[in-house]
């Protein structure tokens, strides 16, 4: 496994960006598994790329005391280089999986369809359009949108079951995007299910491939609201560069984020001004769904005394 993993970044770092294939860091994919922390069930990825998300999630229930085979792995994915890749990193660590008969889009041919999984990870391609005819209209109803990014969340919504929790990598134009389908997103998660947090990642986690500026979101399908307080973390490292080396460095907020998430109770008497904080959906609403952590990050500036232009 450890052999496979090293020659996969190797074909990452060569293959990855001439063919669109951005592959979710490490470091990313352990925050989102830690938050969603997967126990017994079926966990879902629709477009699972090289099956990282799935390995990982796999590592953390065998070290919190459970097996491999407690969670049912469901994925599928466009790229069939990919396909096999994902196909692979499975296998050769005994975890049985279904990737779908072949590779292919999940809008247009969904091998998973009927699925209603527990827990979906998720890291959906950003800033594609498809043909509105080809997509369903289940999903459509959810999210009005050519745009890949909003139509992955409404599907997401439709593959989990009732009280099944999503962890789910977006663009920051989800957060706070002024359209109508921008805004339908939104209010579905906070208003019609319950949106838990909303960590805020540096635009240099996914180079050298793009530097867009992402963020995790963490919500629970209910279909009848629920969400109260939702936590924002202002990420501001992830123990690599930001450049496009990704060299490793001591400046790492992942320890925090994880421990911080698992005692949200503590958050309360988080300022503003702090790194992580909570804020009530009510204002939330106010700011027209408005989930970027800018809207209601406070900042100090330190006030700066210059000498007179004749001095």
């Amino acid at each position: 496994g450890q052999v496979y993993e090293y020659f996969l970044g190797m074909f990452a770092s060569a293959e990855g960006k001439r063919g669109g294939q951005f592959y979710t860091p490490a470091s990313i994919v352990k925050t989102l598994v830690a938050v969603l922390s997967p126990s017994k069930g079926q966990i879902y990825d629709p477009c699972c790329g090289s099956s990282g998300m799935f390995v990982q999630s796999e590592k953390f229930i065998e070290s919190h005391g459970g097996k491999i085979g407690d969670v049912a792995i469901y994925g599928q994915e466009a790229n069939p280089t990919t396909w096999r890749l994902a196909a692979m990193n499975l296998a050769i660590r005994g975890i049985d999986f279904n990737l779908g008969r072949e590779p292919a889009d999940t809008f247009t041919k969904n091998q998973h369809a009927d699925l209603r999984a527990d827990y979906i990870l998720a890291n959906p391609p950003f800033k594609g359009s498809l043909d509105r005819e080809a997509v369903d209209t289940k999903i459509l109803n959810v999210v009005d949108s050519k745009k890949t990014e909003l139509l992955f969340m409404a599907l997401i919504l439709k593959g989990l079951k009732l009280g099944g929790r999503a962890v789910v990598i977006v663009p920051d134009g989800v957060l706070f995007g002024s359209s109508n389908a921008h805004m339908q997103v939104r209010k579905e998660i906070v208003d019609r299910q319950k949106l838990q947090a909303v960590i805020s990642m540096p635009s240099g986690v996914f180079k050298p491939y793009a530097g867009v500026s992402t963020a995790i979101l963490l919500f629970t399908k209910t279909e009848s609201g629920g969400t109260d307080n939702v936590w924002f973390y202002d990420m501001q490292a992830d123990g690599y560069s930001l450049d496009d080396k990704r060299n490793p460095t001591d400046a790492n907020d992942i320890s925090d984020i994880i421990a911080r998430f698992q005692n949200l109770d503590q958050e309360n008497t988080r300022a503003r001004t702090d790194r992580s904080f909570l804020v009530p959906v009510s204002e939330i609403r106010d700011n027209k769904y408005d989930l970027s952590i800018n809207r209601y990050k406070e900042v100090v500036y330190e006030e700066k005394v210059y000498e007179k232009p004749a001095v």
